[in-house]
This record gives C-alpha cells, structure tokens and sequence, in this order.
C-alpha cells in the first residue's frame, strides 16, 4: 500500500494491532492483507514471527496464553491512544455490500474507514465499535445501516482505551461476548456498521485459542457468561451457522456462539 493510510492512523493516534500466537510459522494474513497493522507476540516468540516476515510489537511471555489478558495488555500499553483495533490474525479480507455486491475494501479504504469509524464512535459516545459478524446477505438490512446494541465480534473490536473496561479473563472463549455486554451495561450502546463484514478462518486452524479451545471448555464458558449475565440475556443458540458448530454427532446443535437479548433500548 501507498502508506497513507498507514501514515493517517499513526497521525490520528489509532494503532491497529493483532494479537498472535503459535503461528509463528508463517505470515499473517491479516497483516499481509493490512501492511499498517502489527502484530502482538510474545517475547519467547519473536525470532520466529519475524523470520517469516511479520512485523511485531513484543508484549511479555506472561500476557501470552490467554486472548483477554493480551487483549488487557494492549489496552493498558496503548492507554493514552486515541482509539485501539484489535484483529484477529487470520483475515481474507473485509468487504462491503454496495447493493447485491460484496465488494472488498482495500487496505487503503479500510484505513479510512477505521479513522472515520473512531470519530462517528466519539460523536455517539460509544467505546467500542466493530463491523457485522457475518456476510450473509439475508442479515443484512440496508435501511438499518448501523446497529447500537449488537453483538461487536472479536475479530475486529475498536476500543476508545479511555474506558476502563477490561476483558474478563475468566471467560478467554467468550470474550467478546462479555466485553459488548459491559459496554452496553456501562454506556448503553455501542456501534456497529452494519454494511461492513469480515471473512476470517476463525475456528479452522491450530494456534491461538485451538490450543485450549475444546468442546468442554465451550460448555463451561457459556455456562459462565450465562452466570453472569443472566439467562434472560445470554440464551443458547439453536445453532444456524454450521460452520461454527462442533462435534455434531455427539453434542447435536450445540452452537459455539451464544444469542444475546440485550433489555435497553437501540437497534
């Protein structure tokens, strides 16, 4: 890319980053497709995230190993940042519906997006915004363009670090869960753009969270963001993605994802 984009985020005080580990191995795709975004790694890991072409920001071995506490890591080092977006490390791209098309934004575009995206943040008063979780057409509704009560994905997670909201440490598989519903408690919305989705591998590779995610763990952090929050608001999704459910022959429409009914008003 040019490195304006890359030049305006750095100007704007909005580093983009993407927490990364135990893939080391090869080059992210995120950064190979956002050359401005750096990744996360720990310090035990260096030598070979930077021998496969990736460049990294070095947190502490200990941040590593549990995606919140990095996630808390890098809202603490960046604390006086006008905004921080942490993305998963296994992006194809991120697209934009312009009618029936799905059209991919280049990293030039997305540069601007994430600038524009953190001011209209500021003007509503929301520390965290993101863009839908699925590209499904049918989820989309083009007169409903932005959403202040959803669910924000953790694959892509914009953070306004002036909150003092921090990722639940207990609860690594469901994170993201957990964070948008502290949002909505604490400020009553966040934002989404809606027109705006992301494709990533997600749950199809080993490293990151493969390595302490399994079926029993899904169970009991659902269980424990169902605790917290509530069953009225955390409820048990019957499971239409296929994609994202696991081990259907022996835990038959256990969805990985949880629905969320959030009681405040909003879209």
């Amino acid at each position: 890319m040019s490195g304006e984009g890359q030049d305006a985020l750095a100007q704007a005080g909005i580093p983009v980053v993407i927490p990364s580990y135990r893939r080391g191995h090869k080059r992210s795709p995120t950064q190979t497709y956002l050359p401005f975004a750096k990744l996360i790694v720990a310090q035990a890991e260096a030598d070979e995230y930077r021998a496969s072409g990736n460049e990294i920001v070095i947190c502490p071995n200990e941040a590593q190993g549990n995606l919140c506490r990095v996630r808390n890591w890098i809202l603490d080092h960046w604390h006086d940042a006008r905004g921080v977006l942490i993305l998963d490390d296994d992006y194809s791209y991120i697209g934009k519906w312009n009618g029936r098309d799905f059209v991919a934004q280049t990293a030039e575009e997305i540069a601007e997006f994430i600038e524009q995206g953190f001011g209209m943040a500021e003007e509503l008063g929301a520390y965290l915004w993101g863009i839908n979780c699925t590209f499904d057409k049918g989820a989309y509704r083009e007169f409903t363009p932005f959403s202040t009560t959803a669910y924000i994905g953790g694959p892509f997670q914009a953070v306004r670090p002036a909150t003092d909201l921090r990722y639940d440490e207990t609860l690594p598989l469901k994170e993201d869960y957990d964070f948008t519903l502290q949002h909505l408690e604490r400020y009553r919305r966040v934002l989404r753009f809606n027109a705006y989705a992301y494709i990533v591998k997600q749950n199809e590779q080993a490293g990151g969270c493969a390595t302490y995610r399994t079926m029993d763990r899904e169970r009991a952090q659902f269980e424990g963001l169902q605790k917290k929050w509530g069953g009225g608001i955390v409820r048990r999704d019957a499971g239409g993605d296929k994609r994202m459910v696991r081990g259907a022959a022996t835990v038959k429409g256990w969805d990985l994802n949880p629905r969320l009914e959030i009681p405040i008003p909003g879209v």
